[in-house]
């Protein structure tokens, strides 16, 4: 028998699904719950699993909510990198989802207001889109969830997905409540295990390729 579709907002379970640099693994243990599978899923995080159990407390019951529903979970994942990864390397996605990118608070706190963070900020989502449109599907989308209000609307998602081959699709609102037991972790820092306010301003940036772009660096 067919399998049965099932939908958590914009995913399901019929599509191959990458998750980076998540931070508790809540998100992803989400959408297993709901999928009651995480077969079609695989869950990065930037820190190794050493760190990652230090830093949040939750993490541990969320890894094995995905490892026992047949999910690929990787750590140590570097989003400027991670389409030449050993394993990652070898796959396609329909979707690749990136919750709250941020660039963390080193070597030094700085403000979210401070240009020299929104810069650091800048250059990890502009490395995410490098790598992550080498690993999609034809028909694919690379989803950004950010908040859009000022200082983080300085970012400019749009401008540096078209500088790369990427077009916005879609701007849709993110409720948090839409996904049962997810935390947005801070990441980083001293308060890395709480959770930051969302204000009404958090977006699902949806991008896919743009068939017509001309990649400046080809032209002779």
């Amino acid at each position: 028998m067919a399998k049965k579709v099932k939908w958590v907002n914009h995913y399901n379970n019929k599509q191959k699904l990458l998750l980076v640099g998540e931070g508790d693994f809540s998100f992803s243990a989400c959408l297993a719950t709901a999928f009651g599978s995480a077969t079609n899923t695989v869950a990065t995080s930037l820190d190794s699993e050493r760190s990652l159990l230090t830093k949040h407390c939750q993490s541990e019951k969320n890894l094995e909510i995905l490892k026992r529903k047949g999910g690929v979970v990787l750590h140590g994942i570097n989003v400027h990198n991670m389409n030449k990864h050993q394993i990652l390397s070898q796959m396609k996605f329909d979707i690749i989802i990136f919750n709250f990118p941020h660039a963390g608070f080193f070597p030094n706190p700085l403000p979210e207001t401070d240009i020299k963070l929104i810069k650091r900020h800048r250059k990890i989502v502009k490395g995410f889109f490098r790598s992550a449109k080498e690993m999609l599907n034809e028909e694919g989308e690379l989803h950004v969830t950010h908040r859009d209000d000022h200082p983080y609307s300085q970012w400019n998602l749009k401008e540096l997905a078209e500088n790369l081959g990427l077009v916005l699709k879609e701007k849709a609102k993110f409720l948090k409540e839409d996904y049962p037991g997810y935390h947005n972790k801070r990441g980083s820092g001293r308060k890395c295990n709480k959770t930051f306010p969302l204000k009404d301003s958090a977006y699902t940036f949806k991008f896919s390729l743009d068939k017509n772009f001309i990649n400046p660096n080809h032209i002779m």
